[in-house]
C-alpha cells in the first residue's frame, strides 16, 4: 500500500463531513462577522472548501515562502460559488494525493518566510499538519459560526444538539 492511500480514503471520508457543513452556510450571512478580527463568514466558509487545492499545490514543490505566497483573504459571493470551488478543491487534492509516490512523500519540505525557516518536515507530516489537521481546525470555527448564527449544526463526529446521526 502506497503511503499516501490512507490520506487520500481520509480526504474522501472528511470531504462529505465538509461539505455537510459548507452546506448549512447561509447565503444571506456571507459578510457577517463574530467580531471585528475574524474572518467573515464567507472568508471561513472558502478558506475551508480550498484549503484541500491550496495545500496540495504548495507541497507539490519543495519550498514555499511565505512572505512571496500571502494574499488578502478571498471571498465569495454566493453559495452555489462556495460549492464549486470545494469541489474543484476536492477534485484537486484527491489526484495530488494519489499521484504521490513513497519516495516523495518522505522527502523534506520546507516553508521558508523569506530566508528564514519556519518549517521542514517530510511532504507526509506536512500534509497531516498543514492539510489536514489545519483543515479540521477551521472546519470547527465554521461550526460555531453556524452555531451563532442558529444554523442547524450538522454531525460532525456524533450528535450535535441539532442532529443525531445515530437515532
Amino acid at each position: 500500500m502506497n503511503l499516501m492511500t490512507p490520506f487520500v480514503q481520509e480526504l474522501a471520508a472528511e470531504a462529505a463531513t465538509t461539505r455537510r457543513v459548507l452546506e448549512r452556510v447561509p447565503e444571506a450571512s456571507l459578510i457577517w462577522r463574530p467580531h471585528e478580527k475574524s474572518m467573515s463568514l464567507a472568508q471561513l466558509a472558502l478558506h475551508v472548501a480550498t484549503l484541500p487545492r491550496m495545500v496540495s499545490q504548495f507541497v507539490a514543490g519543495d519550498t514555499l515562502d511565505v512572505a512571496v505566497a500571502a494574499a488578502p483573504s478571498p471571498t465569495i459571493a454566493t453559495h452555489d460559488a462556495l460549492m464549486a470551488a470545494f469541489d474543484a478543491s476536492i477534485s484537486h487534492a484527491q489526484e495530488y494525493l494519489a499521484s504521490v509516490s513513497d519516495a516523495r512523500a518522505m522527502e523534506t519540505w520546507t516553508l521558508f518566510r523569506g530566508e528564514t525557516v519556519l518549517m521542514a518536515a517530510p511532504r507526509a507530516g506536512v500534509l497531516r499538519s498543514l492539510l489536514f489537521n489545519h483543515w479540521y481546525h477551521h472546519r470547527g470555527q465554521l461550526v460555531v459560526y453556524l452555531r451563532l448564527l442558529n444554523v442547524p449544526v450538522p454531525s460532525v463526529y456524533g450528535p450535535t444538539a441539532d442532529e443525531n446521526p445515530f437515532a
